[in-house]
């Protein structure tokens, strides 16, 4: 089954084509990277697959159904890059806020909660005001609110920054964990090293326009074959050196693969 369908998408402001008739499939239990450099269009696909923006032309379905009814959204859960939240309500606040806004219970709303507060390593932290928190406590309460009320389809947009090395393992697992369950997850990342990691396939976008889209099996190898070499090349001689900064900044690293495979880059 699809949970998300694009078909020749495209979104334009002005004259500027951000994303570009784009065409992509999401199949249930799947974890999909969303790779690209800044500017490529990956947020503005994502704002689509919410139901913020409709596409210019082309089509898209999110569940079976469109992303801009309450139906189809309430099976949604996003985490964005940067979150404001209320900075004088505590983590607990938060997610009974949200929590409401999505029809739950107040007794759906504190069992999730505990449950989540607890699985994202905020415990200790639950009646402190958010405007304490550090960048990485935020993103962890991000990921808590996004899974409160136990979406089918989870959005991410830039999940691992400001995560510590052991949140990121712990983040990671959870990802995992949801899989298993049969969710989806789609998320959009400079983290080239995580994407390669627990991604079951990758979509690389440039300017708009879907360039490669793979198993990440067929892409890891030895550092000649690996997902950012594809990267790379994808981006063309033009991108290739903002693409190498971009990942410096980003903690990408050259020529390494936490897996092993032999498989031949088809791009």
């Amino acid at each position: 089954m699809d949970v998300v369908t694009l078909d020749g998408a495209t979104k334009a402001f002005g004259s500027v084509h951000a994303v570009n008739g784009l065409s992509l499939t999401i199949r249930q239990g799947e974890i999909l990277g969303f790779l690209g450099t800044n500017g490529a269009g990956k947020t503005t696909t994502i704002k689509m697959l919410l139901g913020f923006f409709r596409p210019d032309t082309g089509s898209l379905s999110v569940l079976g159904g469109d992303p801009c009814e309450p139906g189809t959204r309430r099976k949604i859960g996003y985490m964005p890059e940067t979150a404001y939240y209320y900075p004088y309500l505590t983590v607990r606040e938060l997610l009974a806020l949200y929590g409401g806004l999505c029809g739950m219970t107040k007794q759906e709303i504190r069992e999730a909660s505990e449950r989540l507060i607890a699985r994202v390593g905020l415990t200790d932290a639950g009646d402190r005001l958010l405007r304490h928190y550090s960048k990485g406590m935020l993103q962890r309460a991000g990921i808590a609110q996004a899974l409160l009320h136990d979406p089918d389809l989870l959005i991410l947009d830039e999940p691992f920054t400001g995560l510590d090395p052991l949140a990121r393992i712990q983040f990671r697992d959870l990802i995992l964990e949801l899989k298993q369950r049969g969710k989806t997850v789609f998320f959009s990342s400079h983290e080239l090293s995580e994407a390669e990691l627990i991604c079951d396939r990758v979509a690389i976008l440039k300017r708009g326009s879907l360039v490669w889209c793979g198993a990440v099996g067929e892409v890891v190898g030895d550092g000649e074959r690996n997902l950012e070499r594809v990267f790379l090349r994808m981006l063309g001689d033009r991108g290739e050196e903002a693409a190498r900064q971009s990942l410096a900044l980003h903690g990408g690293k050259a020529g390494t693969s936490p897996r092993a495979n032999d498989g031949e880059v088809r791009p």
